[in-house]
């Protein structure tokens, strides 16, 4: 067996041939007993980070090839970035917080729903959570035997009923502020890389999509952390589609500003 961690979480691998999974502590304890094994899902932080930053870069991206196709001078295209940066991360930011709020109250008034109805007909709630249990393949007794002992504690109950009806857990949803953060500053760093070049000094539009191109390939693949997908799949597939969106309002700005001018 082959070492793979330090005191005071020290962690062995099985022998060849062993299941995946089987990564177990020094002590001989499942490696998927520890705290943090898995990455938090539910703090509301990751989706509206991505998105953020995504959504920054590709917006300004395409919106200084737009103007930058339409021939307007570096002042105005800096201008035109830097408008775009603070007014979308200011409306990814309150959407996001509206968004985010909408979405637990509505989660708070199913859940005091199926409260009233754990309360006023405990047995028809266990009942209905057993032929869940019994038709994912539990068997009759234990999911009636279970269901009935889980009700004798509303908590406990309304928790599962929660996770089995709704698909959410009432103790765990995310935080408005958290996504509306996240999304406000994420925004704004990837709304930030097309603009560097021009607030740096230069003068060409190209430097400032090249730069937009870099970020998009980056930010792909950092996402790529949090999923299984190979990091430069991720990056190229970010980049593919900020150049589709950049390409389509270059052209439509140069015809424009051919036509205006």
């Amino acid at each position: 067996m082959t070492d793979i961690g330090d005191e005071p979480t020290k962690r062995v691998r099985l022998a060849p041939g062993a299941e995946p999974h089987a990564l177990r502590d020094s002590d001989g304890t499942p490696a998927a007993h520890d705290e943090g094994h898995h990455a938090d899902v539910s703090g509301g932080w990751l989706r509206p980070a991505v998105f953020g930053a995504m959504d920054g870069l590709v917006t300004n991206i395409a919106l200084i090839a737009g103007v930058g196709g339409g021939g307007v001078s570096p002042r105005s295209i800096v201008l035109t970035g830097v408008a775009g940066l603070v007014a979308g991360a200011i409306s990814m930011g309150m959407g996001e917080y509206t968004s985010v709020r909408t979405q637990n109250e509505q989660v708070e008034h199913e859940v005091a729903k199926e409260r009233r109805e754990l309360e006023r007909n405990p047995a028809a709630e266990a009942r209905e959570l057993a032929e869940r249990w019994i038709s994912r393949g539990l068997p009759p007794e234990l999911a009636h035997e279970v269901a009935t002992t889980l009700g004798r504690d509303i908590d406990q109950a309304l928790r599962v009923h929660a996770q089995e009806e709704l698909g959410v857990d009432p103790h765990e949803t995310p935080s408005p502020w958290v996504a509306a953060i996240s999304s406000f500053v994420c925004f704004s760093a990837g709304a930030l890389v097309p603009l560097l070049p021009y607030l740096l000094g230069a003068h060409v539009l190209w430097l400032a999509l090249l730069a937009g191109a870099v970020g998009l390939f980056v930010a792909g693949a950092l996402t790529a952390r949090f999923t299984n997908r190979p990091w430069w799949s991720s990056g190229l597939n970010q980049l593919v589609l900020g150049v589709a969106a950049a390409g389509v309002t270059f052209v439509i700005g140069r015809l424009v500003g051919a036509t205006v001018g």
